[in-house]
């Protein structure tokens, strides 16, 4: 049987130290051994039920329920003050049969897999490559679990493909202790898997577009994600290259995204007319502090999968240009205790060389993160047709408000149908500054907190439509904010969710971060 060990905390962090905060108790559920209990499915349902014995002790003990993975949000997103349970031993994942497909479904039952909540990129990675099989896309990195990343809406840079919510097609769900409150939802429009389904893992099904894109993106707040449904592709392989360019032609680029009638061409990535190809990946990074000629971006183009490539993790390991704050720390590694002296080097030093190319899968591109320590990252979403003048905007409140230890960069998504996907526009322009946590008055700066409130307030009076990714660092508590960045989508989000939750279920799941965004309660 599935067991929990219970701990009486105190306190809890996330990974990068962005706490620490109030917590009771944190439980942690091992699921039942296979030698024990051999079959998938008794195991699966043997953990749904612990996860439903501790909803019931916190319901009768009116106390709240939260659920984390790998604690990667830079906010107390993931936290609450009386329970949290830690997922990531709950790894079970499984293809799908022929006898479990809906009758109507227009999925290939190949590509649909069924994992656990605690699964992190990195093990379904592996497992859908044993199948001959890939993700469709990822962050930055691959230390997340499938749960997380869906329910904060973690993205990559994958121009034409979206976030990882935007291949999920199905979510397995726990509101409750009864025998009712375990639910299978996925699209009424697009029905993958069927009752034969739903009955072995004990689920009453709820097939319901509007319900399914709200609780996709759904911060936490729609139940316990047991089971994820995802949809994978054929393997395929990714060219990366990482060049300096025009300052003028990478913003060009970021805003129009007209590939073919750029002057920025790799010659071995064109067609037949020599114009160039559209990338799978493109990001910009920017020193704030400079007003460098040109620009390093990282342009990855998607190719077929073939078994006879180089080991590229080697280099993926050392690289710079990954994910944004590994290239800062490595800018940073001299002088991280010293951020004045940090501050400085960034005015006077232009960004790294470009690193080496290299080919491999997505899990090889987007490997382990390379910094595990303090740090924070703020990220707003824009259309990428405003992303030259809100590049201009918040750069400029980096050197004249701040100084604050960091660097910029910009990556492009594809739009999101999940309600409250902060990559709402139809191609998003994720503008970031990641850097290292900072004590503004030991070193007479302005604080992370005022940053992310001037940030809110210049996008605000220069008219340009934003929003915030809702893992990351941000004035949450800014008078309406989510009203702003979604309008009446806010009112249909919780719309959904009472749909789907009692008033008891519904407070059982809410935290303080969801009533600091007015998400709790209904949005006026």
């Amino acid at each position: 049987m599935a067991t929990t060990t219970k701990h009486e905390i105190g306190k809890w962090d996330t990974f990068h130290s962005n706490g620490p905060f109030d917590t009771k108790v944190l439980y942690k559920t091992s699921l039942a051994g296979k030698g024990n209990m051999p079959s998938w499915l008794d195991r699966y349902n043997d953990a749904a039920a612990e996860i439903q014995r501790l909803l019931k002790e916190a319901l009768d003990h009116q106390e709240g329920f939260r659920a984390y993975g790998s604690a990667w949000s830079m906010n107390h997103i993931a936290h609450h003050n009386d329970n949290m349970h830690f997922n990531a031993e709950m790894n079970l994942k499984k293809a799908i049969l022929d006898d479990e497909m809906h009758p109507d479904s227009a999925f290939q039952r190949e590509n649909l897999f069924f994992v656990q909540c605690g699964n992190t990129i990195k093990e379904l990675h592996k497992f859908l490559f044993d199948h001959g099989k890939a993700l469709k896309a990822s962050g930055a990195s691959n230390g997340q679990t499938i749960a997380g990343c869906i329910s904060t809406g973690v993205h990559g840079s994958a121009i034409d493909v979206g976030s990882v919510q935007d291949y999920v097609v199905g979510l397995n769900l726990i509101i409750g202790p009864d025998a009712n409150d375990i639910v299978y939802l996925e699209r009424a429009s697009e029905p993958a898997l069927n009752d034969v389904f739903a009955d072995r893992i004990k689920a009453r099904v709820i097939r319901d577009d509007d319900l399914f894109n709200a609780a996709l993106v759904g911060l936490g707040a729609f139940g316990f994600i047991h089971g994820v449904l995802i949809e994978g592709e054929d393997r395929y392989l990714l060219k990366r290259y990482v060049r300096k360019i025009p300052k003028e032609l990478a913003l060009e680029l970021a805003e129009t995204m007209d590939f073919a009638n750029s002057a920025f061409v790799i010659p071995s990535e064109t067609d037949a007319n020599g114009k160039g190809l559209r990338p799978f990946h493109y990001k910009i990074f920017i020193n704030p502090y400079r007003n460098d000629p040109e620009y390093v971006v990282e342009a990855i183009y998607k190719k077929p999968y073939q078994p006879d490539y180089p080991d590229p993790v080697p280099r993926m390991k050392t690289a710079i240009y990954r994910d944004l704050i590994v290239l800062f720390t490595k800018i940073a590694e001299k002088y991280k205790n010293s951020i004045p002296k940090l501050i400085r080097l960034l005015q006077n030093s232009v960004l790294p060389p470009p690193d080496l190319e290299a080919t491999g899968t997505l899990g090889e591109i987007f490997w382990d993160a390379g910094y595990q320590g303090p740090a924070y990252a703020c990220a707003v979403g824009i259309d990428h047709k405003d992303s030259p003048r809100a590049l201009a905007i918040l750069t400029k409140l980096a050197r004249e408000e701040g100084p604050i230890p960091g660097i910029y960069a910009m990556r492009f998504v594809k739009q999101s149908r999940a309600t409250l996907a902060f990559t709402k526009f139809r191609v998003n322009c994720m503008l970031e500054i990641d850097g290292l946590i900072w004590k503004p008055k030991k070193n007479n700066m302005i604080s992370l907190e005022k940053f992310c409130t001037r940030t809110i307030e210049l996008l605000l009076q220069n008219n340009i439509p934003f929003t915030i990714h809702w893992g990351k660092n941000a004035d949450w508590k800014f008078p309406g904010l989510v009203a702003h960045m979604y309008g009446v989508k806010a009112g249909e989000w919780m719309h959904q969710r009472r749909k789907l939750l009692s008033k008891e279920q519904a407070k059982l799941f809410s935290n303080g971060f969801l009533y600091e965004v007015n998400l709790a309660e209904a949005v006026v």
